[in-house]
């Protein structure tokens, strides 16, 4: 009885972890401004006041539902968990994967694929192994996938620009809670000590309103939009990576294909290691007595 051939190892994906630097960066951020203010004699308590939040972040948000239909703006909110949490994609993992795939299907067939692609965890390569194995023509499997990845920007790009969109609004509506405030101070000029008081506290909303503009909202767009690049270069490699395997390519020629699309510590640690093993087989071995 014939051995079982071991199946490719398939990448997973869909697994997140906490993005520390975003997470990192806004704690600094805050520490800082917060530690600069205490240190010129201000108090905390002198910028928490629930008026000023509820005028800038109300009146941010509203704007923003103004500006932007309700399905993009419902992708927006889903996006939100992204700007602290990352998805755990491996390129490495991903490339070995094909290249299982492709050691298979230059040995028996693409068609001897279609059970290990039924169990596939990324969908894209999924799809796109799916329809090889159908036997679509390799343009119109390029042309169909690049249809998906060029929808799956438009839709990331149209979700990053609503925090942009509220990181403009916002210092604006701030200008307009701290000229609210004023407009009460003027009703107090005959004591002075109040007045100067109640003008401190107008400009409150302006600070939250450029402090939420500058060190979240627009930040966060443009994690955003840095999160959608790294999705559209692993999904234009997968593509490479099962056209190659359609064109029954060697794997070992599909590998370094591939790895020109991995991090360079992913294909420089590869490199070290076909290097190291090499060393290992250049040893000659110990002579016999």
């Amino acid at each position: 009885m014939a051995d079982a051939k071991p199946e490719p190892k398939k990448a997973k994906t869909g697994g997140t972890k906490p993005d520390l630097v975003s997470i990192g960066g806004l704690v600094v951020a805050i520490g800082g401004i917060l530690a600069g203010m205490m240190m010129e004699g201000g108090k905390i308590q002198e910028i928490t006041q629930l008026t000023a939040a509820l005028i800038v972040l109300g009146g941010t948000l509203g704007a923003v539902m103004i500006t932007t239909p309700m399905k993009v703006l419902l992708g927006a909110a889903k996006q939100f968990s992204g700007i602290f949490l990352e998805k755990s994609h491996s390129a490495e993992a991903m490339i070995e994967e094909i290249i299982g795939y492709a050691t298979q299907a230059r040995k028996q067939g693409i068609v001897s694929l279609e059970a290990q692609a039924a169990s596939i965890h990324d969908p894209f390569l999924k799809k796109a192994l799916n329809l090889a194995i159908d036997g679509v023509d390799l343009q119109q499997l390029r042309s169909i996938m690049e249809l998906e990845i060029t929808m799956l920007e438009q839709r990331g790009e149209a979700e990053a620009k609503v925090f942009e969109a509220a990181g403009g609004y916002a210092p604006t509506i701030g200008i307009i809670g701290a000229v609210l405030g004023l407009m009460q101070v003027m009703k107090n000029l005959a004591n002075i000590d109040e007045v100067g008081h109640g003008i401190a506290t107008a400009f409150v909303a302006t600070v939250y309103g450029v402090a939420t503009a500058n060190i979240f909202f627009l930040p966060a767009g443009n994690k955003l939009k840095a999160r959608l690049r790294e999705e559209v270069h692993l999904r234009e490699m997968v593509l490479e990576g099962v056209l190659s395997v359609v064109e029954g390519m060697n794997p070992k020629l599909i590998r370094t294909k591939l790895e020109a699309y991995a991090p360079p510590k992913a294909a420089g640690a590869k490199k070290a290691k076909g290097k190291e093993a090499a060393e290992a087989g250049a040893k000659p071995a110990p002579a016999e007595g």
